[in-house]
């Protein structure tokens, strides 16, 4: 019994050494991921996906060293919260270097032209950005007005206004709309209403 305690709470390096680990680690896949770019943290392709998964297992003998204790595991996980607490609490107070360390973000399509050289820039496919339209909804890319790869990895889109000539022919369409429905009321009614026989004048 004393082993198996002994096992839990009993971590198998110094704390400060965790911390320390956490610390160099942490920084590490901020700026590996900044360096990859903004789709590793899109995760547009399965590839991204699995990146990003295997990032957590292959970093954790890193943090925890060869420590299998319940305390050196919640030491190391600490000591990232706390890391992170104080990192964004920094950046949210110095913007311009949250802008230096993030990156700003890049038009993907303007003005409803998709910007191939930003795509290539960003290692972004044409698939991979007409899928990630259609998961918000859109069904072709004719359909976004802007696309914009934000610093965090999302892909915001805005959808085209319709033209004067657009939106008067969809008015006249739903006029059409109206008189048929009215038309067709008209002889609903018309049908119902019971005519007295010429005999009976």
């Amino acid at each position: 019994m004393t082993e198996v305690w002994s096992h839990l709470f009993m971590p198998g390096a110094p704390v400060w050494e965790k911390v320390i680990r956490a610390i160099v680690v942490y920084a590490f896949l901020i700026v590996g991921l900044r360096l990859s770019g903004k789709r590793e943290l899109a995760q547009l392709n399965p590839f991204d996906l699995v990146v990003l998964l295997t990032l957590s297992n292959t970093v954790q003998n890193a943090i925890i060293g060869e420590d299998n204790s319940l305390l050196g595991g919640l030491i190391g996980a600490t000591a990232l919260l706390v890391v992170n607490y104080f990192v964004v609490r920094f950046m949210f107070f110095h913007p311009r270097v949250e802008r230096i360390i993030e990156g700003h973000p890049v038009g993907l399509v303007e003005s409803g032209k998709v910007q191939e050289r930003k795509l290539r820039e960003e290692l972004i496919s044409v698939t991979e950005l007409r899928a990630a339209a259609h998961r918000q909804g859109f069904e072709h890319l004719r359909d976004v007005e802007t696309a914009v790869l934000e610093p965090g990895g999302t892909i915001c889109f805005t959808r085209k206004e319709p033209s004067v000539e657009a939106a008067r022919y969809q008015e006249v369409l739903a006029r059409l709309d109206k008189l048929s429905a009215e038309i067709q009321t008209l002889r609903e009614n018309w049908g119902q209403t019971p005519r007295t026989p010429i005999s009976e004048k």
